[in-house]
């Protein structure tokens, strides 16, 4: 059983005011996220699906990853998408003291910004601490380096093995609307619901008059 709500409470985002929830509402912008990538096969398929809808979005990946598919990183910025830190081996804060998990962190953007084609591109870094836990310790040292850590306020549950793809679907439709940030893994575990899902949000928020937007 899990206790994770698919839309994060408001008493959770007043708790953490310095982490990014949600983007402004302004327009009808959706803001979708994918983590865990770079994945041979299912991120190329999900930069292909994107393309479709002429989407952009925010790649969170891990370093280790990276290190092993250099080639789809790079496939991932020059599809214009956002990239962010989600560290280097998908290490939980809360079992991790700050120092090795802010050193964690550091290896693996070195590994992106060694692949970043543009310098300017090494600022503005955005993060985002898997399973959702970073200790407020960690969040302070990351933001005094100049990181925004971006949570998200609609999880797909893509990679529960409890939650069905219809369900996964019907966890975004019925929960984002204008400035959400939704969470999908480009990861093996999560594929199966993550490629039914996908095509399915962004024709159901297209036909509505949505917009698909990277976080800057």
């Amino acid at each position: 059983m899990r206790f994770v709500p698919a839309k994060t409470p408001p008493l959770i985002k007043a708790m953490f005011p310095n982490y990014i929830w949600n983007m402004p509402a302004k327009e009808k912008t959706i803001y979708l996220t994918f983590d865990d990538g770079p994945t041979p096969e299912i991120t190329n398929w999900t930069l292909n699906t994107l393309k479709q809808y002429q989407a952009k979005a925010t790649f969170f990946c891990i370093g280790a990853n990276i290190e092993k598919h250099p080639d789809i990183f790079s496939n991932i910025l020059a599809s214009g998408h956002k990239i962010g830190n989600h560290t280097y081996n998908h290490i939980k804060g809360w079992q991790t003291k700050t120092k090795p998990y802010l050193e964690n962190i550091a290896m693996s953007q070195e590994i992106m910004d060694n692949l970043l084609p543009n310098p300017k591109d090494k600022f503005g870094r955005l993060f985002r601490p898997p399973y959702g836990q970073i200790k407020r310790k960690q969040g302070k040292k990351l933001i005094d380096l100049g990181y925004k850590i971006v949570m998200w306020n609609v999880l797909s549950f893509d990679w529960d093995a409890a939650t069905s793809p219809e369900t996964c679907l019907k966890h975004i439709i019925s929960k984002a609307n204008s400035g959400s940030i939704i969470v999908f893994h480009d990861s093996v575990k999560a594929s199966k619901k993550m490629m039914y899902a996908l095509p399915k949000t962004l024709e159901y928020f297209s036909t509505k008059g949505y917009s698909f937007k990277s976080i800057v």
